[in-house]
């Protein structure tokens, strides 16, 4: 009998996100944990599986360097999960077009990516942006909807 190999529990993916993060803010000086926790919220909302949720409490990990790729590959993690992370792990340099091409191709990212999306740009979260970084941020997120076929803000995809 061959034993499956164990994956993190979903506890543990928080915890490992939020240690990963600790002490990190977003734009708004708010703590890091907060937009993770939104996010993988926001996949559950939509209908995502534990694979998705895993990786939206990980979705940054990789791209703000918090954790390394080596680490995500030897993560006792499912494939999918590992793979949706890497989809919407946006590497330097990289052309959005590129970008939303990995993501659309890559099973199970573009619903991950589209909770990402909708927190980011919540008005709420904008609001206490100043000018210019709030209309920066909102074209950034528009245009990415767009090469992403999400065009309402409300969808559930």
């Amino acid at each position: 009998m061959t034993e499956t190999p164990r994956t993190l529990l979903p506890a543990e993916v928080e915890a490992t996100a939020r240690a990963a993060h600790a002490g990190q803010t977003d734009k708004a000086g708010r703590p890091y944990a907060e937009h993770l926790q939104a996010v993988a919220e926001g996949v559950r909302a939509r209908g995502g599986d534990a694979d998705q949720i895993a990786a939206a409490w990980l979705h940054d990990s990789v791209e703000d360097d918090a954790l390394s790729e080596q680490w995500l590959h030897q993560a006792p993690l499912s494939r999918r999960t590992k793979d949706i992370v890497l989809a919407v792990t946006k590497r330097a340099g990289e052309d959005p077009e590129a970008y939303a091409r990995r993501i659309l191709a890559t099973p199970g990212a573009l619903l991950v990516k589209e909770a990402d999306l909708a927190h980011n740009a919540d008005p709420a979260r904008l609001a206490v942006l100043d000018e210019a970084t709030r209309a920066r941020l909102t074209e950034k997120y528009a245009r990415m909807r767009a090469l992403l076929g999400l065009t309402d803000p409300g969808s559930r995809r």
